[in-house]
Order: structure tokens, then C-alpha cells, then sequence
């Protein structure tokens, strides 16, 4: 791509972006504005930086930057299970495991840590932690970490959880990932079948 075409393609992303905020009130594209650097991990500019070479930003922008640069998530766990609105709870702890691994820098978890962080979220009690935390495994979205004992997020949990609150769109990668499987599960019984044929 040149310089011309990905400048037009940066021009064309901010406008459609600036059409979409439009519709919304101040404090939503606020809260839009922060998720969006928040997922991209994006640091927004300094105080000397916006001095020197940008417009002053407004103050909720400066409140932000110096957010993001605490040790403070952005997105609260009560407001990020609120926008993802899991439907079950398999989902609501890949949720949660999401949210230890990319907010809270925890990418290894034992079920304990995710009965804390749902109690933190102020969700439903969950009916059984063990049961939710397999059922979980059973579906995929967790596997087990290096780290006996421990599980972590898959990365067809991690896909799964981004597209929410899309569900049909997050249902689509399960379904993908989930047949992937079931192929690789089936050539491998295949392989066996034969070897056992082959020695006898």
C-alpha cells in the first residue's frame, strides 16, 4: 500500500469512526473513546507532548491518560461482564478469565481467583465453581497452563470473548474452533485404527 492509499484508508477509518460517535451522547462516546484504548492498549498523549505539538485536550482526556497510566484497569470487571452479558456460566468465566489476563496481568488462574473476581463483579453467586470451571474446560475456552494446577484461557475463549456481546458472531468461532477439533479427534482414531490393522 503507498502513503497516498493508507492515508486515504486512515481518513476513511476517522471519518466513518466520527459519524458513529456522532450518534451517541458526550458520556457514551466517552466510555466508547476509553474501551477502545483501553483494548488497543493505546497510551493516550502526555501533558508535555499534547503542549508541544496538539491541541489542548479537555480535561476528561487528561483524567484518562493519567488513568492509564496507573495501575488502575480502565474498564471495571462489573462493567466489562455488563457489556459482554454472558449467557451462561461457562461463558461468564471465560469472561472473567479474560479480564484476569488482559486487565489484571493474570494469564495463570486456579477456580478460586475467578469465584473472587465474579464476587468483585457483583455477579450471581456461582451454583458450583468446580462444575462451572470444567464445564468451562469442557467447552473450550479454558485448557491447562504450564503451571500444575492452574488453568488459563484458550484461544478460541479468548476470540469467543472478544466478539461479545455479538453472539452470534462469537457462537460462529465456537462452532469453527469446536469442529476443528472433532476433525483432529477423528484423524487421529483413524491413524490408530489403521496402525492397529497394519500389525495385526
Amino acid at each position: 500500500m503507498t502513503e497516498s492509499e493508507n492515508g486515504d484508508s486512515t481518513f476513511k477509518t476517522v471519518s466513518r469512526i466520527i459519524e458513529l460517535l456522532d450518534t451517541l451522547s458526550e458520556s457514551d462516546r466517552e466510555h466508547a473513546l476509553r474501551t477502545v484504548a483501553t483494548w488497543f492498549r493505546i497510551g493516550l498523549p502526555s501533558a508535555d507532548r499534547t503542549a508541544s505539538s496538539l491541541a489542548p485536550l479537555p480535561l476528561s482526556y487528561q483524567d484518562r491518560d493519567e488513568e492509564k497510566f496507573s495501575d488502575r484497569p480502565l474498564l471495571s470487571v462489573k462493567d466489562f461482564i455488563f457489556e459482554k452479558d454472558p449467557a451462561t456460566e461457562a461463558e461468564r468465566l471465560a469472561c472473567l478469565a479474560y479480564y484476569l489476563t488482559h486487565y489484571q496481568d493474570t494469564p495463570h488462574f486456579k477456580t478460586v481467583d475467578l469465584s473472587r473476581l465474579n464476587t468483585e463483579a457483583a455477579q450471581r453467586k456461582l451454583s458450583n465453581p468446580t462444575v462451572a470451571a470444567n464445564n468451562a474446560m469442557r467447552d473450550g475456552f479454558f485448557v491447562q497452563a504450564p503451571k500444575a494446577g492452574y488453568k488459563q484461557l484458550s484461544a478460541m475463549g479468548e476470540r469467543f470473548v472478544q466478539l461479545l456481546p455479538n453472539r452470534e458472531a462469537a457462537q460462529q468461532v465456537r462452532q469453527r474452533m469446536t469442529s476443528r477439533r472433532g476433525r483432529r479427534s477423528s484423524s487421529r482414531k483413524g491413524s490408530k485404527e489403521t496402525e492397529a490393522q497394519q500389525v495385526e
